[in-house]
């Protein structure tokens, strides 16, 4: 496995580096001392160091050797979750009810130990952005930056993302052309009956008989309204309503998420759920409240991107090691805002057999930080070689 020589001399520093982000987590917006952390690495490498666009975000630029007006961007998210922590290793959370579950800590090393790379060899003729953004985890950071102005005031031709994949073995990576995430949606339907005695139902509208006709209907978008081929989910995963035991309330509420790959089959389950929900309150006597957010789109990947990254992975790893043949996931990324902005590419890195992404017994596997930051050190040389 050609790891670069150079990086493997320093894993015990990004383990160090990577674990002490993991004892500290931040989440959305408020990832100051991990800010700072990136800062100082960065700084101390001999990166310019850009703060500020979406607060708490870090972009850190690098000259290469070369002239060249060529650029692209990498991007790391540093946010972790409002998780409990259930390990009791020594570099466990010690923030209370937050954790890095997602592997966010790992990104953000991985970036820093190419960064620390390539500032020392800077075989390569243009810049290079590291985009350290903050807020992935549903509160849209890579929108924020934009907004902020992340392209304008570093323009790229192309920018790439990597995040790590439990159930993928160290030491292979996995990518594909078009989606390789899902969109990420939220509902949230207020059905309002006439409340009454449970003894007496008849003199009331049942908000809760309606609520469980139309989290039943809702079902049908995606087995009886979208095309066979085509992916989407519709979940409902809150219903509240009703206080006591004997009495039909005024009102349920539902809440939960859509996921597709397509914009029109989100346009498709969107105008489904409105008309199902509209249309079975009106016919029993019951007023519908509707909201609709579109969080993230789907990440879609661009061909010419993704075919230089599987040849870089392929030269780190091995083309045995890269699969080209994996499903997309119906999670979501927003990563998705980068690349309705730019080409680009979103890969998985094998993280081996820990427990899943968002659970509180997860932890990034330090063995695959070399890996990682060789594949960027690589795509950079290649894509910028001059």
């Amino acid at each position: 496995m050609p790891i670069i020589n150079r990086i493997a001399e320093f894993q015990a520093d990004m383990t160090a580096w990577r674990r002490d982000i993991h004892a500290h987590p931040e989440t959305a917006f408020e990832e100051h001392r991990t800010s700072e952390v990136i800062a100082a690495k960065l700084a101390e490498f001999g990166l310019e160091v850009h703060r500020g666009l979406a607060g708490t975000g870090v972009v850190g630029t690098l000259q290469g050797s070369r002239p060249g007006g060529r650029a692209i961007g990498l991007r790391a998210d540093i946010d972790a979750l409002h998780i409990h922590e259930k390990n009791e290793f020594e570099h466990a959370s010690r923030h209370e009810g937050r954790m890095h579950a997602c592997g966010h800590d790992g990104h953000t090393t991985m970036l820093l130990g190419a960064a620390r790379y390539l500032a020392e060899t800077r075989n390569f003729a243009g810049k290079v952005h590291f985009i350290f953004q903050p807020a992935e985890e549903n509160e849209g950071g890579a929108r924020r930056m934009i907004e902020d102005g992340l392209f304008s005031k570093f323009p790229v031709e192309a920018v790439f993302g990597m995040h790590n994949w439990p159930g993928l073995p160290p030491g292979t990576f996995a990518v594909r052309p078009g989606p390789m995430m899902a969109s990420f949606d939220i509902f949230e339907i207020g059905i309002t009956g006439k409340g009454a005695h449970a003894a007496m139902p008849h003199e009331g509208v049942d908000p809760v008989v309606i609520a469980a006709q139309v989290v039943g209907a809702l079902q049908t978008i995606v087995s009886r309204n979208a095309h066979p081929l085509e992916s989407a989910v519709v979940s409902v995963t809150q219903i509240h309503g009703g206080d006591t035991w004997n009495v039909i309330p005024d009102e349920v509420v539902l809440r939960g998420t859509t996921r597709a790959f397509k914009p029109e089959i989100q346009d498709l389950v969107e105008r489904r759920m409105r008309e199902i929900a509209e249309n079975i309150c009106a016919a029993h006597g019951a007023k519908m409240s509707w909201r609709y957010e579109r969080r993230y789109p789907p990440t879609i990947n661009t061909e010419r991107e993704t075919e230089t990254a599987a040849a870089v992975l392929a030269e780190i790893v091995g083309s045995e090691n890269v699969r080209r043949d994996v499903l997309p996931s119906m999670g979501s990324e927003d990563f998705a805002f980068m690349l309705q902005k730019k080409p680009g590419s979103y890969v998985w890195i094998g993280n081996g057999g820990s427990a899943n992404l968002h659970n509180p017994g997860y932890d990034f596997n330090d063995e695959i930080l070399p890996i990682g930051a060789s594949y960027w050190a690589r795509l950079v040389e290649r894509v910028l070689g001059g």
